[in-house]
């Protein structure tokens, strides 16, 4: 089996994989590609046209078009900068239900897959080892307690770990991570080559060596 120059993350939302992929790309000096910010550009722009997110043709013929482009750290849509627009909690459930349509799966798979280059490439996402790049050479599922993952996202966001806003993000992640592991097509779940990375009592520059370290076994 010819392997792929592709490090593939993947695990539920709010695990850090993001940060933690796009460190190891910056630290070997190859692409990053976040896999799951197509689907949140889908989700949103679908928003953006009154187009629900159940309507499977309409989504995927705007999946198929979808004005959007990586610059940097910037995500554009359309022209306009919707880098943070795209992170909400309900743009997320809106990724997680335009996900489970199999037209808009097929029309953003072959955009993922162009991102990869001789550079190499970190990317990141739910199915990232299992669809996308399943030669990648090497597999990883991060994951983390989901109360972790909710207090990660609340200080991410600059409120208290605990009271309503604190119990409203834990629950959508929660309610994110059922809807994912519970999906028809591509569910969320650790592949039988991936390596287990559970986070929950790393720090993230501990996980980016440990990965590292990996990538330097295969």
């Amino acid at each position: 089996m010819n392997r792929q120059k592709v490090i593939a993350i993947d695990g539920p939302g709010a695990s850090g994989k993001g940060t933690v992929a796009a460190r190891v790309a910056a630290a070997l000096g190859y692409d990053y590609l976040d896999t799951g910010a197509l689907y949140r550009l889908t989700a949103l722009y679908a928003q953006k046209q009154g187009v629900e997110w159940h309507n499977e043709e309409n989504v995927s013929v705007l999946a198929e078009k979808l004005p959007a482009v990586f610059s940097g750290s910037r995500i554009l849509l359309d022209g306009e900068d919707v880098s943070d627009g795209i992170r909400t909690e309900a743009i997320g459930m809106g990724a997680s239900a335009v996900a489970q349509l199999p037209k808009v799966r097929s029309a953003l798979l072959q955009r993922q897959r162009g991102f990869l280059t001789a550079k190499g490439l970190v990317a990141d996402g739910r199915d990232t080892g299992s669809v996308v790049f399943p030669q990648a050479e090497l597999k990883i599922f991060l994951t983390a307690e989901s109360k972790i993952r909710a207090e990660r996202r609340a200080k991410q966001i600059g409120i208290p770990c605990e009271g309503a806003a604190f119990d409203r993000i834990l629950s959508d992640i929660e309610a994110r991570d059922e809807a994912d592991r519970n999906r028809t097509l591509a569910p969320l779940k650790q592949q039988p080559d991936a390596r287990l990375l559970d986070t929950s009592h790393m720090g993230i520059e501990e996980t980016v060596k440990k990965v590292l370290d990996w990538y330097r076994e295969v």
